[in-house]
């Protein structure tokens, strides 16, 4: 008896110190997983802390010459180094709201036929479809508006706008102008055209998350397929489809060559939006490897500055919709 009682003992102090070698070996490695993803995210952080920073001490001669009022000016004249970056920012801004207003039902819509309406056979052809336009490069999308959507917009839709327009008071400045066919509104096209994928896939896949109890219930107290879109599905998604358009919008902003190619380039405001203008992408895009001067090179920094500072009020925005919605769940 009293030999079982110790190899009993025995084998419990063995088994004692196979566990703590085992709890020593996952403490030791999950210290050092918990040390490699810290340092991954401290990268990023200092990644863009690096980047600002670069902004900010090459926008400095731009601020010390023109101060504030660079961020009102319209004027643009690098012969007499003279900078202002009202006209980007309006063109950016402009640009990228008409294409939201363009894609955001467009996508939507998309998104509740895959989900709800679309035959089986016809799901997975349209949902490649639609993917597929995120896979071609922005220069396509340049010259494919630049050869065909311009000149489209130019002979057929502007002149029908102007016409119908004409006597509306508010539309007609809107509308106005000789039909060039690139422009505020080509750009703006060319736009919708190429975040329509982000909003129809990321809404899709959240649409894809309802509960089917959620649908079935709305369904068996009577409820058209419309309403159970419309007041089950969508405010069940709310947030991830804030998250989609967000993401979109991001890239509305952001976007280089296939709005330089059709939207003019010129740096100038005017009501109409048949009237050439620029961003601020296209603006750094086009003149950088031509900025002579320090000035004129910090002016170009300074609008980079720009966009990034917009493009965080925009996330910060986002994020504070997405907390809010999320809040009220």
């Amino acid at each position: 008896m009293v030999d079982i009682l110790a190899e009993s003992k025995a084998f419990t102090t063995v088994r004692k110190d196979q566990r703590e070698r085992v709890f020593k070996a996952f403490k030791s490695s999950d210290g050092f997983y918990r040390f490699i993803t810290f340092s991954a995210a401290l990268t990023i952080l200092v990644l863009l802390g690096g980047v600002i920073v670069s902004l900010v001490i090459g926008s400095l001669p731009t601020f010390r010459a023109f101060g504030l009022d660079f961020l009102v000016t319209e004027a643009w004249n690098p012969v007499s180094d003279k900078y202002g970056a009202m006209a980007p920012i309006y063109g950016t801004l402009v640009t990228s709201v008409i294409a939201m207003a363009i894609a955001l039902p467009v996508g939507l819509g998309i998104a509740i036929f895959l989900s709800e309406l679309c035959p089986d056979a016809l799901k997975r052809p349209i949902g490649i479809a639609v993917e597929l336009l995120a896979g071609i490069p922005s220069i396509i999308y340049g010259l494919w508006g630049l050869f065909i959507l311009a000149p489209f917009l130019q002979a057929y839709v502007q002149p029908a706008l102007i016409s119908a327009f004409a006597p509306v008071p508010v539309l007609s400045s809107l509308f106005a102008g000789p039909p060039y066919g690139i422009g505020l509104l080509t750009a703006s096209v060319i736009l919708s055209v190429m975040i329509l994928p982000f909003i129809t896939s990321i809404s899709r896949d959240v649409f894809q998350t309802v509960p089917a109890v959620l649908k079935e219930a709305a369904y068996g107290i009577g409820c058209t397929k419309w309403e159970v879109i419309t007041k089950v599905i969508i405010p069940y998604t709310t947030t991830g489809v804030a998250g989609g358009a967000m993401l979109a919008l991001g890239r509305a902003l952001g976007e280089t060559m296939a709005v330089t190619f059709v939207i003019g380039n010129a740096h100038r405001i005017s009501t109409s939006l048949f009237a050439p203008a620029t961003t601020i992408s296209a603006s750094i895009a086009n003149e950088f490897t031509e900025a002579v001067g320090d000035l004129y090179t910090s002016a170009l920094i300074s609008l980079g500055l720009i966009l990034f500072v917009i493009t965080f009020i925009v996330l910060a925005l986002a994020r504070l919709l997405l907390m809010r919605a999320q809040a009220h769940v």
